[in-house]
């Protein structure tokens, strides 16, 4: 793992930007399609918008959330929502979005559907993460029933994630398909989550998730 810390948000935004585009473009060099894994929420969004004019064959990426709320795509809480809006636009809307929720449908009852869009992608080639400062990433939650099956080396794809916390079902990308990206990035800010990163290196992944995907991970890392 490497952490590697800058002194602004604007700048992490910027430097992680440019590195994302450098790893789908390596990658493009030797694939025909390459797969890009990306968080909701707010923190990627001005990462989003530089990457998204990234002059890359935008045409050959696929991209999915690495975890998605059970909403319609336009809800306020969609992941996909944000990802559309922020990273799917520009030279970027030519790439191939891939989502994890299918509407109308119950969860558990969509997840193979979901995981035969998914598989052929598979090793990721680029993945980005959050993580809170409960220690959870995409939606593995720490204590959620199903959490053990999800981290499991052979778990498939894709996990339905029901934590108490939150008001709706989940679907989220498995611990060994995130842990098996080629190249992986966490994004976070604030001294709190770098807090929160420094306990998880000491604990085991069922009580930090997070820890069961930081081997070979770079940490970005601004105040």
């Amino acid at each position: 793992m490497n952490i590697k810390d800058y002194a602004d948000r604007d700048m992490l935004a910027i430097d992680v930007a440019n590195e994302l585009a450098g790893d789908l473009e390596a990658a493009l060099l030797h694939h025909d399609t390459v797969s890009l894994a990306v968080p909701g929420g707010t923190t990627p969004g001005p990462v989003f918008d530089g990457l998204c004019a990234a002059d890359l064959d935008w045409g050959r990426v696929r991209v999915l959330p690495t975890d998605e709320r059970c909403v319609p795509g336009d809800h306020d809480r969609s992941n996909e929502r944000l990802i559309r809006e922020r990273l799917l636009t520009n030279r970027a809307a030519a790439a191939q979005y891939i989502p994890l929720y299918v509407a109308g449908k119950d969860p558990g009852g969509a997840v193979s559907e979901i995981e035969s869009q998914i598989t052929p992608n598979l090793p990721l080639s680029v993945l980005v993460l959050g993580m809170g400062e409960d220690m959870h990433t995409a939606s593995l939650f720490p204590g959620m029933p199903g959490l053990t099956a999800a981290l499991d080396s052979h778990a498939p794809a894709l996990a339905v994630a029901r934590p108490a916390v939150q008001p709706e079902a989940r679907i989220t990308l498995t611990a060994p398909v995130l842990d098996g990206a080629l190249s992986k990035h966490l994004v976070i800010f604030g001294a709190a989550k770098r807090e929160a990163l420094e306990r998880a290196m000491s604990l085991p992944p069922d009580e930090a998730p997070i820890a069961a995907v930081l081997s070979g991970m770079t940490v970005h890392w601004a105040e």
